[in-house]
């Protein structure tokens, strides 16, 4: 067992499965797959249809007019057409470094935790009815959204029932007034504040501490760790009344791409260590929560 595991972390959180995973199983949708903007025949692990404990639900959601461009390098996606296509049909910006990063962090966490986990994500739209409430622990990559007035409500009820939130891999002020475009509409009444280090969620598995910024594999060919100005990493939050953490946006990092590459040996170790640990206490943290 790994040595920063805290065992009653563990036994709560395999009491609460017990608990509710057959409720959850019940009600959740069958998997579903879209084209990426960089992936679109990802192959398919055999458990793709098993109904588990929990899921890594990525959520789905429209382009901001315009954009910001591709991370200042000229563009980003299949040749375009992430910045035309019709985002509930895939390769749009929340198709960002899925479905392999996704896929590629779960099999992390079946080795990493006794969690049952499915070895592949789900992508969620806020539209489909009452569906996102079966998935309590949501991932976007949020470089270039805009949520419409259905969605913002939405995602506050959702968020208000005890559902979770994590925003990854935006960089600079221009991404961040973009992004808090939506999520001041979201939660109106609260700022985001940045997370003190004795916070639980970065001491449910892994003692966090000592974080770092977690750079992507795009910094390999243009040797700088950060983009459009983004220098110093962030991991923000907004709770609820309660002090419960129901949105962590990890700001300034491409956690996305330390699960994407982890598998790649010219990929730096140490950026993967850190976003998978990241990953874990946050599943969690969610979970237990």
């Amino acid at each position: 067992m790994l040595p920063e595991m805290k065992r009653s972390v563990w036994l709560a959180l395999a009491a609460l499965a017990a608990g509710c995973v057959s409720a959850m199983c019940a009600f959740q949708s069958p998997f579903r797959e879209y084209p990426g903007q960089e992936y679109d025949n990802f192959p398919l692990p055999p458990d793709y249809q098993e109904k588990t404990e929990f899921v890594f639900a990525r959520l789905m959601y429209p382009d901001a007019p315009g954009g910001l461009g591709g991370f200042g390098r000229g563009g980003r996606g299949r040749g375009g057409r992430g910045f035309m296509a019709d985002w509930r049909q895939g390769y749009t910006w929340w198709t960002n470094d899925y479905p392999r990063a996704d896929r590629h962090l779960l099999a992390a966490l079946r080795r990493l935790t006794r969690a049952q986990v499915r070895s592949v994500e789900q992508p969620v739209n806020l539209e489909d009815g009452d569906d996102v409430y079966d998935w309590p622990f949501l991932y976007a990559a949020t470089f270039n959204w805009q949520l419409t007035d259905f969605q913002v409500a939405k995602l506050r009820d959702y968020l208000d029932r005890g559902g979770f939130l994590i925003c990854d891999d935006f960089w600079g002020d221009a991404a961040w007034q973009v992004f808090m475009a939506s999520m001041s509409r979201v939660y109106p009444d609260r700022t985001p504040v940045d997370i003190p280090d004795n916070d639980p969620v970065f001491h449910t598995v892994y003692d966090l501490d000592k974080r770092y910024q977690i750079s992507g594999q795009w910094s390999l060919r243009s040797g700088v760790p950060y983009m459009n100005g983004g220098v110093d990493p962030h991991w923000r939050g907004i709770y609820d009344g309660k002090g419960r953490l129901v949105v962590a946006i990890w700001f300034n990092n491409d956690t996305g791409d330390s699960w994407e590459w982890a598998d790649a040996p010219e990929y730096p170790e140490r950026y993967s260590a850190l976003g998978i640990r990241m990953a874990v206490n946050h599943m969690v943290y969610a979970m237990t929560h």
